[in-house]
Parts: C-alpha cells; sequence; structure tokens
C-alpha cells in the first residue's frame, strides 16, 4: 500500500512516528508467522488501513503512521502527545486479537507485542484497551513512604544481597483489591512497560535514563524487602499510581526506552551504608507536586538543558545518590564476561554464546546457524547482527552487555519452549 496512505487522516499533524507488531504464543513465546496484522486509526476504526504479514520472526515491517507535533510531548501541553491506534490480529490456528489504544510518538518506533492464544472455540476473541499515559491521563498521586526501609524487625529483610529477578509478580490494582488479578511478568518487561506509560519516549537522553533508574530502584527496593509479602500479600509490586508505578497490560513499548533498559537493567541508586536500594519516588510536576522528590517533567527540562541522568537524579535526590550495580541477575546461564566479544574473540564464553543462538534459531528462522567452536569469525558476526536486528538493538555484530543478557533472555525463553513441545 502507499506510503502515504494516512496522510488525510484528520487532526493530524504531518510528522510521523513507526510502528512495528511481534505476535508470539502466549503459552510457548515462540514467533507466530504469517498472520494478518491490521491497523487503523483508533478514532476512526471503519476507516483507512494498513495490513500486513508477519515475517518468520513474528514481526510486521516498521509502519510510518502520522502522530502529533514532538513539541507536545517534549513540553507540557494541554494537546494529547500521541495518536492512537487499533491493531487487529488474525492468525490461522489462534485467537483473534485487537489492542485499542496503541501510543504513537512522532521519529520513535513503538513496538507492539501481543501474545496469541491458541484457539479453542470458534468466535473467540480477546480485546486490550490500553489506558491513557500517566502524563496525560489523569491517576492518583503517590502516597509519600520512606526511601529507606526500616532492617530490623524480624522478618522485615529475606535477601541478603541484591538480585535482579528474573520475574517480577504485579497486581493489577491496589493492594486490597482482591479482584484484580496478578500477572507474572519478566524484570525488564516490567521496566520497559512502566517506563513506556510514565514519560515520553521523544525526551531527551538523560531524562529517560534518569527515570529509567529511578524506577528500576524503586521495583528493586519492593523486591529486596519483600513489602507486600511481609503485608501477607502474594505478589511483588502493584500497577496502583498510589502506592507503586503504573504497569498497563498489553500495552506497547518504546524501541529506544528498550534499549536504554536493556544497557542498564542491572544498576539501582544507592546511598553510602544502605544496602538496600533506595525507594526513589517521583511524580509528573504539572498535576502532582513533590517536594524533595524528582519531577518527570522536570528531569525532561534538566535534560534540555544539558544535565547528565546523574546530575538530574542528585539534582532531586541529593548529592549522596550514586548508581550501584547488582550482585546477582537471576535467569541467565552464565553472566556477562565483563568485556565485548568482538572478530577476534575465542574461548568459552564465545562458545556458549554460539550454542545459544543456534538453539534461538531454532525458534527464529532468520536467524543463521553457526559452528559452535568458539571462535568469533565472520559468520558469527553475522549472527550477532541478525539478532540484534531482529530484536530491536543496534546491529553492530558485536556482543556488549545489552546483546549478551539479550540473548541469554531468549535463549531461556525458547528453551523452556523445548521443554513444554
Amino acid at each position: 500500500m502507499p506510503e502515504n496512505e494516512f496522510e488525510n487522516t484528520p487532526r493530524l499533524p504531518a510528522q510521523t512516528g513507526r510502528l512495528q507488531v511481534r505476535l508470539v504464543e502466549e503459552r510457548t513465546r515462540r514467533p507466530v508467522a504469517g498472520a494478518s496484522v491490521r491497523i487503523t486509526y483508533g478514532a476512526d476504526p471503519d476507516g483507512q488501513l494498513r495490513e500486513y504479514t508477519t515475517d518468520g520472526s513474528g514481526m510486521t515491517e516498521p509502519v510510518r503512521l502520522p502522530a502529533p507535533d514532538g513539541a507536545y510531548s517534549t513540553s507540557i501541553s494541554e494537546e494529547q502527545p500521541y495518536a492512537e491506534y487499533t491493531v487487529l490480529v488474525r492468525a490461522e490456528g489462534y485467537e483473534d486479537a485487537e489492542v485499542a489504544g496503541t501510543q504513537i510518538l512522532p521519529e520513535v518506533t513503538a513496538v507492539q507485542e501481543i501474545s496469541l492464544r491458541a484457539a479453542a472455540a470458534p468466535g473467540q476473541f480477546e480485546r486490550i484497551v490500553i489506558g491513557p499515559h500517566t502524563l496525560f491521563g489523569s491517576y492518583p498521586p503517590k502516597i509519600a513512604e520512606a526511601e529507606i526501609k526500616p532492617v530490623t524487625e524480624t522478618g522485615e529483610i529475606v535477601l541478603s544481597r541484591v538480585v535482579i529477578p528474573e520475574y517480577i509478580i504485579v497486581h493489577d490494582g491496589a493492594p486490597t483489591d482482591s479482584s484484580a488479578s496478578n500477572y507474572w511478568v519478566r524484570y525488564r518487561d516490567y521496566i520497559k512497560n512502566v517506563a513506556s506509560s510514565e514519560i515520553y519516549a521523544t525526551w531527551t537522553d538523560a531524562a529517560i535514563r534518569a527515570n529509567v533508574l529511578a524506577i528500576m530502584s524503586f521495583v528493586l527496593n519492593r523486591v529486596y524487602t519483600e513489602w507486600y509479602r511481609n503485608k501477607g500479600y502474594d505478589f511483588t509490586i502493584t500497577s496502583s499510581t498510589a502506592f507503586d508505578q503504573k504497569w498497563i497490560r498489553g500495552r506497547n513499548i518504546y524501541q529506544n526506552i528498550s534499549n536504554i533498559v536493556d544497557e542498564m537493567f542491572g544498576n539501582y541508586l544507592s546511598r553510602p551504608n544502605v544496602k538496600q536500594p533506595i525507594l526513589t519516588q517521583y511524580c509528573d510536576g504539572r498535576q502532582v507536586s513533590c517536594p524533595n522528590w524528582m519531577t518527570q517533567w522536570g528531569s525532561q527540562s534538566l535534560g534540555q538543558q544539558g544535565y547528565s541522568a546523574i546530575e538530574i537524579l542528585r539534582y532531586y535526590y541529593g548529592e549522596s545518590i550514586y548508581i550501584n550495580t547488582a550482585v546477582e541477575i537471576s535467569g541467565v546461564p552464565s553472566s556477562w564476561p565483563g568485556y565485548d566479544l568482538t572478530v577476534g574473540s575465542r574461548g568459552a564464553k564465545v562458545q556458549q554464546m554460539q550454542e545459544q543462538l543456534n538453539v534461538i534459531a531454532g525458534s527464529y528462522p532468520a536467524l543463521p546457524r553457526i559452528a559452535a567452536d568458539g571462535i568469533y569469525g565472520p559468520a558469527t558476526k553475522a549472527a550477532v547482527e541478525k539478532f540484534q536486528s531482529v530484536f530491536g538493538l543496534p546491529a553492530t555484530g558485536t556482543v556488549n552487555y545489552p546483546t549478551w543478557y539479550r540473548i541469554s533472555e531468549i535463549y531461556v525463553g525458547v528453551s523452556r519452549i523445548a521443554e513444554l513441545m
């Protein structure tokens, strides 16, 4: 279809963003190829549409779509800063699925992942509606807490060190809402979801990094202190902005936010002589004021003035705050070697990475299989580049920290596929 087919969509300026849809099986997370994906402008579901077919990695090509003026999301505005689209999916052997409200910002790529259920009966259908972004909608303000939790009470602390969990359990409501569902969410996916729900991907790199660090430190404080489990609940954190951070089931994330999270997910914020991650509370700074906390719009303003991420954080939380790194990452076969793997590298870490890529290729046929000989040659570089391209990482052909752990994450996932088949 022509690239400009959405140009006459009403009430949308000429700027564009990008949308890429990724389909996976709900049970196994295996990519779903050959599915029909229809994209329509949310305010006019019966109007113009685009239709695509997913490739062997379960993805559509990136689609350019009209989006509002970038000024609406980079500075405070009364205008809605994102356009909303509806994504309808049909795939043989699966229930139809629809996501309404996918949020497209200008000049960034939105990634809408949709999990498909195997069709149990004709006519079954799942529809997810993405609620307003927290900076545009109206949500309850955070109830203030101490940033450092007491550790002297019996049973208060379960963990002896900070560990990056593989999964956390999100309670999709207030803590006392027993009707709300609990969801097992991979840690990095949770961070990407919250960041995409609470800040705009069009912000400066420094502002995004500062907010991602605050989000990660907040949830790791909940993990480290077993905050809700010590109160008798069976979850890690809630999706209520009054108590925690906003997580929206099924929402799209943004590729630049995803890449920053992959780069930084082992970090959190600390203070001297304090073991636990700091409960870094914050507010939007527009609808809600919060003295002594970071304001999200304020962080963007500082980023525009040239502040770095740590300078933004110290501006709000004080000079004693610093970036720390967790000693352990759960759910990975082996930790990053501490240096980049590239052409000319040799040894056990190279061989392990090659073996993992070959296992991944069993579920992602776009990836070439390579000799697992422990020698990083041109074929390994090409396989790494293809992996990076498929999973939205910069296609450098070098296995750096984000690539190592993304390979580990996908490898663990497809290994579990084999166990389920």
